[in-house]
């Protein structure tokens, strides 16, 4: 293992917590619902004892026992997933990805999508609903996945985190191969479903290295275009 986990988001109604794992520092979030302990796990990207340490820390975060309810992977990409099948082996939770890369995640891991995503599905197992982006460009069926959390009835527009994956990152978008139509799409998908529909406050967590939020990266948005990558 190469990081223990930690807690990063404890909010009104949902934990989110972070473990770091492999050369390749992926990290891999668990959201728990605090009301009915259901927990959806976003990239099993590697290195299972890690993901159990997640489970474990979690384990009172919920006022009932906690369980996986869903695996969510945001892109084909085998760094990303090279944990998926001992994961499904061990807990018999289903799975949801991109339609457009579930095939590759089959190629690489064995393992069938239960759930294809849509751009405007909603990911949603009791207690959390995850809003579904595609940012097409890193890979063709590239997700971020939205949790809105904030104080009941109070009117707060509370707390937006955006699982990014690959997609998006502090200081620019993805890999995209120096492939020009391909960096096109995905700028320009991050630019419209992203920037253009959350708040300079929604928070970026993406699928390797440190948090940013919308508001930090917006001013360089023209730069990044300009650059090419």
């Amino acid at each position: 293992m190469t990081d223990s986990s930690s807690l990063i988001h404890d909010l009104p109604r949902h934990t989110v917590r972070r473990a770091v794992v492999s050369a390749m520092s992926n990290n891999v979030y668990l959201v728990t619902a605090k009301e009915t302990g259901a927990q959806v796990l976003i990239d099993a990207a590697d290195e299972l004892p890690s993901i159990d340490g997640l489970f474990q820390d979690a384990a009172n975060d919920a006022a009932v026992p906690t369980s996986l309810a869903m695996i969510a992977t945001t892109h084909q990409h085998w760094d990303h997933v090279r944990a998926l099948a001992a994961l499904v082996d061990k807990t018999g939770a289903p799975t949801a990805a991109g339609t457009d890369d579930v095939a590759g995640i089959t190629s690489a891991t064995g393992v069938a999508t239960s759930h294809a995503l849509q751009d405007g599905d909603t990911l949603a197992v009791d207690g959390i609903e995850l809003a579904v982006v595609h940012l097409r460009g890193h890979t063709p069926g590239s997700m971020a996945f939205v949790l809105k959390d904030g104080p009941a009835g109070e009117g707060s527009a509370g707390t937006t985190l955006i699982f990014s994956g690959d997609s998006l990152f502090p200081g620019g978008i993805g890999n995209t191969g120096e492939d020009p139509e391909r960096f096109t799409s995905l700028l320009n998908d991050v630019q419209d479903r992203l920037f253009k529909s959350y708040a300079d406050d929604a928070v970026v967590l993406p699928g390797h290295g440190n948090a940013t939020t919308l508001g930090a990266e917006r001013p360089s948005l023209p730069q990044w275009r300009e650059r090419g990558w």
